[in-house]
């Protein structure tokens, strides 16, 4: 898959029913999700599966305190609309560190 460009993205869109979801659910804060998006490396990929009506992608990351988060958004006009996030599970963070390790980041 070719790397997204997020040249022209301005912000992050937050769902008024969703935006607190993450953070109950899971124990992850809006800007948690949002800081990954900034540390590089990160390892977005499409995820066919549920890109149906539109595109729906699915990045691991780490946090600024290194926190690793599986999140999964799509692309709305200039905005990234986080959908759901959440710790990588065990397979997800050997995966991340594979990448992370083989990437020249």
């Amino acid at each position: 898959m070719k790397p997204l460009d997020f040249s022209n993205i301005t912000g992050f869109d937050w769902d008024e029913g969703n935006v607190n979801k993450n953070r109950d659910k899971h124990s992850v804060s809006s800007g948690e999700c949002e800081e990954v998006f900034f540390n590089e490396p990160y390892f977005i990929y499409l995820d066919e599966r549920h890109s149906i009506s539109e595109n729906r992608y699915y990045l691991l990351g780490e946090t600024n305190e290194k926190r690793g988060l599986f999140i999964v958004f799509t692309l709305r006009k200039s905005m990234i609309r986080i959908i759901s996030a959440r710790d990588m599970n065990k397979n997800e963070r050997k995966a991340y560190e594979n990448l992370k390790k083989n990437s020249e980041i």
